[in-house]
């Protein structure tokens, strides 16, 4: 059993996504709570928002992730960015709880030159004044590339974002497969030793859901440019061992590779059809 989807406009509303993935094959989807280049968000209608929870449930999808704008910044050396990132941040949690149980992905940030210790104390500062006892949505740190001044390059720094976010139990990790691979661990050659670094660093109980997409680039390249499945330097038999492997069973798996609609309905097939024995 895999959960696999891809992104999808919210432009016609909740329910429309939720049918939408159905057509394409899918039992989950990620969708942007605002414009990923700039900062517009769509109101919600709790009337739309109550379909789609029908549909979720009467077709047994699995957890849906919600991504962030690109353009959130907590950890950017302008204060006046860093305040827009918080105000979007409490806005789009606040948002989430009409949906209750799901995921919000977000990239960590950039510290732009300020160091990466710098970077992830402002990060944990900004997810301390946004998360909230009673929410109910769990907030996921994207591994991330490398590339410029991105924090989250490594297992160790999302692991200290996490120790200093006083809620951190509502705090878990997306794992990107590009970006894992160009910051340069092996998930072709050595994927049980990249997993069991993950558990000995953040834990495996943080691992929450699967960005699902192949490199245009060389292990360590750190440089966060996905490719189609089976046509970049992962390849095919390396992401049917990452769907396959017991450590992933039951998570989101949310293709991000660079396809129009035909495009995802066919890796959303090839990707169920290795679970058809």
């Amino acid at each position: 059993m895999i959960y696999i989807g891809c992104h999808l406009t919210v432009t016609n509303g909740y329910e429309a996504m939720g049918h939408q993935m159905l057509d394409f094959g899918g039992n989950t989807f990620a969708w942007f709570t605002r414009n990923p280049r700039g900062g517009k968000s769509k109101e919600i209608d709790p009337e739309d928002v109550k379909s789609l929870s029908k549909v979720l449930l009467e077709n047994k999808f699995g957890k849906l992730v919600a991504h962030g704008s690109y353009t959130m910044n907590l950890c950017s050396s302008n204060p006046e960015t860093r305040a827009n990132g918080l105000d979007m941040l409490q806005k789009d949690l606040e948002k989430m709880e009409s949906l209750p149980g799901q995921y919000y992905n977000f990239h960590p940030g950039s510290h732009t030159g300020q160091g990466a210790d710098v970077g992830i104390e402002q990060i944990v500062e900004g997810l301390n004044k946004a998360l909230f006892p009673q929410m109910k949505t769990t907030v996921l740190l994207e591994t991330m590339a490398g590339k410029g001044s991105e924090v989250g390059r490594n297992f160790e720094e999302l692991k200290a974002i996490i120790d200093g976010v006083e809620l951190n139990d509502k705090l878990g990790v997306c794992f990107d497969t590009c970006h894992t691979w160009d910051a340069g661990y092996d998930i072709v050659d050595n994927l049980d030793g990249v997993l069991e670094q993950f558990d000995k660093i953040v834990g495996l109980d943080k691992l929450k859901a699967v960005h699902f997409n192949d490199s245009k680039n060389a292990c360590g390249a750190a440089k966060d440019r996905h490719e189609k499945l089976g046509q970049g330097f992962i390849g095919m038999d390396a992401m049917k061992r990452i769907a396959m492997h017991p450590v992933f069973d039951g998570l989101p798996f949310i293709l991000e590779t660079p396809n129009d609609d035909e495009g995802y309905i066919q890796e959303i097939a090839t990707v169920k059809s290795w679970f058809i024995f």
